[in-house]
């Protein structure tokens, strides 16, 4: 990976993004390639869990991988470089508006999840346990700094075991459907992809069933906004970063608030819940109003600008 960052200009906003379409083609084979691999090594880990008498979740941190390892073995098996499906520094100042912008969706999350009836706040939360954190605007601050690090480092390491597969290889290769369609079929697989652990209780324990399918309309809602950062840094790091601050700061919201039953608790006050959802769309009706930007594959390896130049 390159050490220096990208020094392309910006590019337009194209409005009619989904109108100016990639002019390469999906390759099928490739694709089915990194499917047919993923859903391998997905079943493996479940086999694994199976065999080791653990709960899937337990293994939640490997299985986060294997999204990263397909691409890989895609690209490293039909000569796709890594440098053009995004995996470069790109413009480090989206890096740094897709870390931030995670604390303003929470935020607007928590709103929205609080003028919900039966929804309370909770003022003596402690969202960091075993960390005692500051009364007032101090504490904010303190959470705010914490939950930034934790996301760029830490978070963001395993976030890029989901990205690399899915704003990385299949981004670049779905380039030719434009923005839109692109972020929406990647947005059905990245939450199919979530529904063994699902199943297993995660996020959703009291409703796995609902939760799988909730879990897909939350990732759905998601995906643009993944799509429009990667886009405008020209790097799927945009992805991870913004990916690991958000896993960061769902504890946040979940201690924030008190539920009177569980599909509160777990269906709208939570981050993959009608709050998180929400506060998604409502992001990417921005994004639409202001015009998406143009989905292609040399967007992705920053080898294209408005102007039609090398960086």
């Amino acid at each position: 990976m390159p050490s220096t960052p990208d020094t392309t200009p910006e590019s337009t906003s194209v409005p009619e993004a989904e109108h100016e379409p990639d002019t390469a083609e999906i390759d099928t084979a490739r694709l089915a390639r990194f499917f047919g691999v993923l859903v391998g090594l997905a079943l493996a880990v479940v086999v694994a869990a199976q065999v080791a008498n653990v709960r899937l979740v337990a293994l939640a941190p490997l299985y986060m991988f294997t999204p990263a390892v397909a691409a890989a073995a895609t690209l490293f098996t039909t000569g796709v470089s890594v440098r053009e499906v995004g995996v470069r520094v790109g413009r480090l100042r989206w890096h740094v508006l897709a870390a931030l912008s995670v604390l303003a969706l929470v935020g607007v999350a928590l709103a929205l999840a609080l003028a919900v009836p039966g929804i309370d706040f909770n003022p003596n939360a402690n969202p960091v346990p075993g960390i005692a954190l500051p009364a007032g605007p101090l504490g904010l601050l303190a959470l705010a700094a914490l939950t930034l690090g934790l996301g760029v480092t830490v978070n963001a390491v395993f976030a890029l075991g989901e990205e690399l597969g899915w704003r990385g290889y299949l981004l670049w290769e779905l380039a030719p459907l434009g923005f839109w369609r692109a972020s929406g079929v990647i947005g059905v697989c990245w939450g199919v992809w979530h529904a063994p652990v699902i199943l297993d209780g995660y996020n959703y324990p009291s409703f796995p069933l609902v939760g799988v399918v909730a879990m897909t309309a939350a990732t759905v809602a998601f995906s643009p906004l993944y799509t429009y950062l990667v886009v405008r840094a020209r790097s799927v790091l945009a992805a991870a970063f913004f990916h690991g601050v958000f896993n960061a700061s769902a504890g946040a919201l979940l201690a924030y608030t008190t539920a009177s039953d569980p599909i509160r608790s777990e269906l709208v006050a939570s981050p993959v819940g009608l709050a998180g959802i929400s506060a998604f769309v409502l992001a990417t009706v921005v994004v639409a109003l202001r015009g998406a930007p143009a989905l292609t594959r040399q967007a992705m390896s920053g080898s294209w600008d408005a102007a039609g130049s090398e960086d």
